[in-house]
């Protein structure tokens, strides 16, 4: 089947280092795998696609404000012509703020496709970025909603978002974000015993204030007064790095930063982690979807989070019935480090943790068996892998 995969939001480099970028790799690889001819529409690349997807560049996006929104709008427009050119049978689009061509040409076109949305963009625009064109933005979230044969939201927050902006409510799903099981995995030996030093605590990610890494670091500090063998490793960068190391090294928190890194490199980092932890704050937007968690799951690491979001579902109910994680209170730090004490002193429990958190990620979380649902719920066929289409272009 000859898929377009189309992202043409400036803001993602799609072989990057963002979690989108991360996200949008996934199902270029997995699209692949599963024997596909896969083309991708990007103004903004970020380097060579993977073996076996073929790259169409799009006007880039320049400009500031207004004149950025009318440059993002121009790059859509240049999507048709594209399409006309490949003749997919099937579109697989990233909802951007101003992307509704590549849908509306679907449609048209009588090809099933894909809208896969990740956030409520208008929203999201306007309260930490700037959106000179609000009205414009929301008009062509509801176009694209409409127009696409399935939409994929990575939480039900997000899919209520959609499905009051949708002519065809009934298309909208849930389908979380995932993991590659293949390159993230458990590390070798057994987890580390209650007096093995260090204990390291991980977090990755961008170090953003939504983030919550603050409460973290105030939490392994208070640990660390009372037993020095406490770690703490950030695996990212972000605005916020250069005040958590200080604060950091103010209350003696031993730490180490890694910057940003290529996804590849990030697992060898998650097998140095005892524990990783997702710290949100009370105030985090409650639509996101985590990557790390995921990953601190494909690699069998005991997770502690706050209780936001879809974290409770995510982790409320492992294999038995079992928690796959530790829920606190947001932005409590105290509760956070009882929590990593706990952990510390409970190997068992942490060697349970690894493996019903292993198994949960590949029986669920999975990036190919995501790519597949979403295929499968603009196709109307089993979640496996498709070969084909009949009757689309070719």
């Amino acid at each position: 089947m000859r898929v377009a995969v189309v992202c043409t939001d400036p803001g993602i480099p799609v072989i990057g280092r963002k979690g989108a970028s991360v996200h949008l790799q996934a199902v270029l690889r997995v699209l692949v795998a599963d024997g596909h001819e896969v083309h991708l529409l990007s103004p903004r690349p970020g380097g060579a696609p993977p073996a076996g997807v073929r790259l169409h560049g799009l006007p880039p996006v320049t400009g500031r404000d207004g004149d950025r929104e009318r440059s993002a709008q121009a790059c859509d427009a240049a999507v048709g012509a594209c399409l006309d050119r490949i003749g997919p049978d099937l579109v697989y689009e990233r909802y951007s703020l101003w992307g509704r061509t590549a849908t509306a040409w679907a449609q048209a076109a009588g090809v099933p496709s894909v809208l896969e949305v990740n956030a409520p963009l208008p929203r999201e625009q306007a309260t930490h970025r700037s959106l000179a064109d609000r009205a414009g933005a929301e008009a062509v979230a509801g176009a694209a909603l409409s127009a696409a044969t399935a939409v994929v939201c990575v939480s039900d927050a997000v899919a209520d978002w959609a499905r009051s902006r949708s002519g065809r409510p009934d298309r909208v799903h849930t389908e979380p974000n995932g993991v590659d099981v293949d390159r993230v995995r458990p590390a070798a030996g057994p987890v580390t015993p209650a007096s093995g030093t260090p204990f390291t605590v991980g977090f990755v990610g961008t170090l953003k204030l939504w983030h919550g890494v603050e409460t973290l670091v105030e939490a392994v500090a208070a640990l660390t007064a009372q037993d020095p063998t406490w770690r703490l490793l950030l695996v990212g960068d972000g605005p916020t790095a250069t005040a958590l190391l200080a604060r950091a090294a103010e209350l003696g928190v031993a730490v180490e930063a890694t910057g940003s890194l290529p996804p590849e490199d990030v697992p060898a980092q998650l097998h140095r982690m005892d524990v990783g932890v997702a710290p949100y704050p009370a105030d985090a937007d409650s639509y996101f979807s985590p990557l790390k968690v995921y990953e601190y799951l494909a690699a069998g690491l005991p997770v502690v989070a706050s209780r936001v979001g879809q974290l409770p579902a995510v982790l409320g109910s492992g294999p038995g019935g079992r928690p796959l994680g530790v829920l606190v209170p947001p932005g409590d730090a105290v509760a956070l480090a009882a929590a990593l004490v706990s952990l510390r002193g409970d190997p068992d429990a942490r060697t349970r943790l690894r493996a019903d958190g292993r198994a949960a990620a590949v029986a669920r979380h999975a990036w190919r068996d995501v790519v597949r649902r979403s295929l499968a719920h603009a196709l109307g066929t089993p979640a496996g892998p498709v070969r084909a289409v009949p009757g689309g272009p070719r």
